[in-house]
């Protein structure tokens, strides 16, 4: 199993928490994720395409964060995220792969990731900046089989990543457009996970809807994960 490792300091500069919260503040949200699978994914020197050959298709995502922030100076606030992908499909393979024959298989794929970030708020009035550290826990698993012949697919990281949002507020009336991403990139592995948002509040209600897109480029030993899943969401929050 390969981790990711980084030197903090000389590849991710974190900003200083010019701003905090005045009193203690606490948000949850939960999201529906339309997602659409590209990309490929190989095991030792056989590659299959998600997409063309296997014909995975969306079985349903779980998507779910909870965030509190504080007035303590110096001390980051901290943000959980969690989310999983899964798809299934039959498909038929145009050569072999790990050993399943070439022709019709089934497939499924599970990719799931816990996020857990520290962040401080760097503007915080009706221009919103936050900056700060993702530690990321990724699995992906593919399953390919027919009658008789079966392979697994698998990935396993615990990766670091810088973590930005940035969300405008549209004075008076409720509204807000924001961005939000993780990203790192590091010995010919790279991921990033971003989203842009229209946002309305009213009251403790918080409603989003946007786009998102996830793209893993791994190799774990001889198992490489190079895939992308995006597509439109929206979500449903509230904040205390």
């Amino acid at each position: 199993m390969r981790r990711f490792t980084l030197a903090v300091g000389s590849s991710l500069i974190l900003a200083a928490p010019l701003v905090q919260a005045d009193v203690i503040g606490l948000g949850a949200s939960v999201n529906y994720w339309d997602s659409d699978l590209s990309g490929d994914v190989t095991s030792g020197s056989s590659s299959v395409d998600v997409n063309d050959e296997l014909r995975l298709e969306d079985d349903g995502n779980a998507n779910a964060s909870i965030y509190i922030e504080h007035p303590v100076p110096l001390l980051p606030n901290v943000r959980l995220a969690y989310t999983q992908v899964q798809q299934s499909g039959s498909g038929t393979l145009s050569g072999s792969y790990d050993g399943v024959s070439s022709g019709n298989v089934r497939s499924d794929l599970d990719l799931e990731q816990l996020d857990l970030t520290l962040y401080y708020e760097v503007l915080d009035n009706w221009v919103n900046l936050d900056l700060g550290l993702t530690v990321r826990d990724f699995s992906g698993e593919l399953r390919v089989h027919n009658a008789v012949q079966s392979s697994l697919t698998e990935a396993d990281a615990v990766i670091p990543m810088g973590y930005v949002e940035a969300r405008f507020d549209l004075p008076l009336t409720g509204a807000a457009i924001g961005a939000q991403g993780n990203f790192i990139s590091f010995d010919g592995d790279s991921m990033r996970d971003f989203n842009v948002y229209g946002q309305y509040s009213i009251s403790l209600l918080q409603l989003r809807a946007g786009y998102r897109q996830i793209a893993v480029d791994y190799k774990d030993g001889s198992d490489v994960f190079d895939v992308e899943i995006d597509g439109p969401f929206i979500s449903a929050g509230v904040t205390f």
